[in-house]
């Protein structure tokens, strides 16, 4: 596996290969660009089929993690990292720990954080190793989720009021399809059920969606018959490359907003979906309230304010939104392109 030829590799500094043998770690950490900060992204853990699959999903997710901070004027980088392993099984405290040390030689060229199948709590057991770690002290404030769960509503706002061509125009009667009921997917559907939409939620955990039906009073569809149900969005909420040559044309909403990072398995799905008549609100545009919620934190826990956030998170997550929407009307260019570029220059300027 030639990593600098890969396909994802171009632009990236710097991939580390983390191996420890007494905790059985492996792990990839990708730091894309620096220009505007240490790196800052979260952690994972995932039952790869193979390595370069591993590789292949942090290169994408450190050059998302660029864009994100870049495009929500923060001054970081754009990093990430993937412990390889079955969590359910292989997730220990010496991994944990053994991980942290490996953030901890980069020596603050990246800081870590939570992500998929890495809690908080985890995250705190790296800390006993490494500064590097975005750790939320317990009774502080809540996490990084809500937040990220409220720039996506934000986005989905936004999307909902440019199609109908009204400021006015509200969540109330429209229906949302969310793929992924995890941190992120199950406040976004307690939020949006409060305001009046109808929620259908799908995922491969049925304990988690059957608390969803239960608590929420949501309606949980399985993922081989979700893209069959006509909704007004559609929001992934867990893995990457959900639009895809198989999928692109089987989507069934007006809007396409969600919580996952690399959504479209090429650029050029964005183009497809905007062909269709499919407004996206550009993955790293919806989901900036996490790493925005880190920022005010890392700044400091005890000036922390929850306000000072969500107004941080509603200046990206809706009105940037509106401003890529209208461009992509007025130059009829895809929105993930458009977004592209206004990162870049934020990354370059």
């Amino acid at each position: 596996m030639n990593v600098f030829n890969h396909l994802e590799f171009s632009g990236h500094e710097k991939v580390l290969f983390c191996h420890d043998q007494a905790s059985g770690l492996s792990a990839i950490i990708a730091i894309h660009n620096t220009r505007l900060g240490s790196a800052l992204g979260g952690c994972r853990m995932l039952p790869y089929r193979n390595m370069n699959a591993a590789l292949t999903d942090v290169l994408r997710l450190s050059r998302g993690m660029t864009y994100k901070s870049a495009i929500a004027r923060l001054p970081f980088g754009g990093g990430k990292a993937v412990i390889i392993g079955d969590p359910q099984k292989a997730k220990t405290r010496e991994l944990l720990r053994a991980m942290g040390r490996c953030v901890d030689s980069l020596g603050g060229l990246y800081v870590t954080a939570e992500d998929m199948h890495i809690t908080n709590d985890d995250c705190g057991v790296m800390a006993e190793v490494t500064p590097h770690v975005d750790w939320v002290i317990p009774g502080f404030h809540g996490n990084s989720s809500a937040m990220t769960a409220y720039g996506v509503e934000q986005g989905i706002l936004a999307a909902i009021r440019f199609m109908h061509r009204s400021q006015n125009a509200t969540l109330a009667g429209h229906s949302c399809l969310i793929q992924g009921i995890g941190k992120v997917g199950f406040p976004l559907a307690h939020s949006l059920k409060q305001q009046g939409m109808k929620v259908y939620v799908t995922s491969t955990n049925k304990e988690t969606a059957e608390r969803a039906r239960n608590e929420l009073g949501v309606e949980v569809v399985s993922l081989q018959k979700m893209l069959n149900v006509p909704v007004d969005v559609y929001a992934p909420c867990a893995t990457g490359a959900v639009i895809n040559d198989r999928t692109v044309n089987r989507i069934n909403a007006s809007v396409v907003c969600g919580s996952a990072n690399n959504i479209l398995l090429r650029p050029e799905h964005g183009e497809m979906l905007r062909q269709r008549g499919i407004l996206l609100v550009p993955d790293y545009v919806a989901n900036c309230g996490g790493v925005i919620d880190a920022f005010y934190y890392l700044q400091s826990a005890n000036t922390y304010s929850r306000e000072k956030v969500e107004e941080h998170v509603r200046s990206i997550a809706y009105t940037l939104a509106m401003e890529i929407f209208s461009r992509s009307i007025l130059e009829g260019r895809a929105t993930n392109t458009i977004a592209d570029e206004i990162a870049e220059s934020y990354v370059h300027s």
